[in-house]
Order: C-alpha cells, then sequence, then structure tokens
C-alpha cells in the first residue's frame, strides 16, 4: 500500500484571497505561520469573504518578511502592505466572534476597495495568542486561531478528492468537473490514502508535527466558486450534499489543531490514528 505523504502545502495571507504553496511551512499554536492573519472588513466590522465578494479569489496575497503582504489582481498595480504600528484596535466581527484586530494604512484600503468595487477595510490580527479562542466545545484550554473560518488548519487527501469527482462526474453537472483542491481551499494535502480515510482520524502526524482531529469541515457557498475565474456553479455543493452529509453539514476534509510547533515539509510521511 501506497504510504501517505504530505503533497502540497497552501498558506493564505489574507482571508479569502489567493495564496502560496510553499514547499515548507511553521507550524504555530494557531496555525501555518502567515496564515489569514490578514482580512478584510466591511464597514459594519463584519469580515468579508469569497461567500459575499467572489472576486476576492481573482486577488493574490504573497508573504513579505516580518509578516507584510504583497497584494496583486488583474487591472490593478502590486501594492506592498507592511504590519502596521501597535495602536488602536478596530472591533471584527467573524460568525458568532468578536475580535480585534489593527487596521492597515489607507493606501491598502484603497486598493481592496478598487478592486472589489467595495467598500472595505484590510486588518491585521497583531496578536493571534490571545485575540480569538477556538469554540470552546471543540477546544483544549488555551488553544487559539487566526482568521481562519474556525481551526487552525485543514487538511484534505487526494484520494477523496478523486472520489468526489467521481461523483460529480455520474451526477446532474457533469460539465463542472473534475473540481480542482484548490475549490476546498486546505493548508495541507495528504497523498496516498485511501477515499474518504479522514472520516475516522482522530490524531495525524506529520513529519514530527502532531496535529489532533477537531471536526470535519463543513463546506459552503465559497466551494462553488471557480478561483481562476471567480465564476459559481453548483458542484461541489449539490454532490456534497447527496453523498457526504453529516449532523446537517456537507463536508469535506479535516480540521486540524497543533499539538506542537515545527516545521512540515513536503513529502513528509503522514501517520493518522482512526
Amino acid at each position: 500500500m501506497t504510504e501517505a505523504r504530505l503533497l502540497s502545502i497552501h498558506v493564505h495571507p489574507v482571508k479569502a484571497a489567493r495564496g502560496v504553496a510553499p514547499r515548507e511551512a511553521v507550524v504555530e499554536p494557531w496555525g501555518l505561520a502567515g496564515d489569514r492573519r490578514w482580512a478584510l472588513i466591511d464597514d459594519g466590522g463584519r469580515v468579508v469573504t469569497q461567500r459575499r465578494h467572489p472576486r476576492l479569489a481573482l486577488a493574490a496575497a504573497e508573504p513579505l518578511p516580518g509578516g507584510g503582504v504583497r497584494l496583486s489582481a488583474p487591472g490593478l498595480p502590486s501594492l506592498d502592505v507592511a504590519v502596521p504600528e501597535p495602536g488602536e484596535t478596530v472591533p471584527v466581527e467573524l460568525f458568532s466572534d468578536k475580535v480585534e484586530a489593527v487596521p492597515a494604512g489607507a493606501a491598502a484600503h484603497t486598493w481592496c476597495s478598487t478592486h472589489l468595487g467595495a467598500d472595505v477595510r484590510l486588518v491585521h490580527m497583531d496578536d493571534p495568542a490571545g485575540r480569538r479562542p477556538l469554540a470552546p466545545e471543540y477546544a483544549l484550554p488555551g488553544e487559539t486561531v487566526s482568521f481562519a473560518d474556525g481551526f487552525p488548519l485543514l487538511v484534505t487527501t487526494t484520494a477523496s478528492l478523486e472520489a468526489l469527482n467521481a461523483l460529480i462526474a455520474g451526477g446532474d453537472h457533469p460539465q463542472e468537473g473534475p473540481l480542482p483542491m484548490n475549490r476546498f481551499r486546505p493548508n495541507v494535502v495528504v497523498s496516498g490514502t485511501e477515499p474518504w480515510a479522514e472520516d475516522e482520524w482522530t490524531r495525524l502526524t506529520i513529519g514530527a508535527v502532531p496535529f489532533r482531529v477537531a471536526k470535519p469541515c463543513g463546506r459552503c457557498l465559497v466551494t462553488t466558486t471557480d478561483q481562476g475565474t471567480a465564476a459559481r456553479g453548483a458542484e461541489p455543493l449539490r454532490t456534497l450534499g447527496r453523498h457526504r452529509r453529516r449532523d446537517g453539514k456537507l463536508v469535506f476534509g479535516q480540521n486540524l489543531v497543533p499539538l506542537a510547533c515545527g516545521t512540515i515539509r513536503i513529502g513528509d510521511p503522514v501517520e493518522a490514528v482512526g
């Protein structure tokens, strides 16, 4: 049987924007270093994602030394944004969570608003160790998370994507498949497993870094958004609704919480405990 390996790593410096795929990444208690430390908010302080603005898929964010980001999008000059100086924070609403964050400079707000055609501001999570605790029903004491939807990391597997694409091919919208993995915006992708093996995982070790599996990842409208064009379709939600409904959620992938810090690298062996 093929040994499970870490196939790819994905870091999204700005929540909901395109990220980067490094060959290695540092695992911090709240997620991969630099992942989702930035987010966009509307004039009411609510986090803006591809759910409301699919054009975010066309904006890219590249990490810069020191925690800054380089923003780029079609039709706009790129913009380097430095981590804002410590100062007054603004309240941010992310689902049911209330988080404090530091606003970026005016140039970043203008750039992001121009790209989306909506009034938004770019904010930075200055203290991921203390700003946003995990949901208590899934957390151990002291666990926190960045601007990710709910958990520090998301893992998916190539075998499960292949199985899902086979189901899509036999469904009502076969022309929409096969779907690429970027529809699911994972942090880590694992190869060499059986389809849906992750359903049974409770612990996962990538290289020397251990994780606990918190819960399956419930999927939303973002997965129907083509990450290259921002166009929306029916899949994979139509097929997930028929075949992958768990506790009222349409699931694909598993949410992870690090149990230790370290560095993970493409090609690392992956060991799972069910």
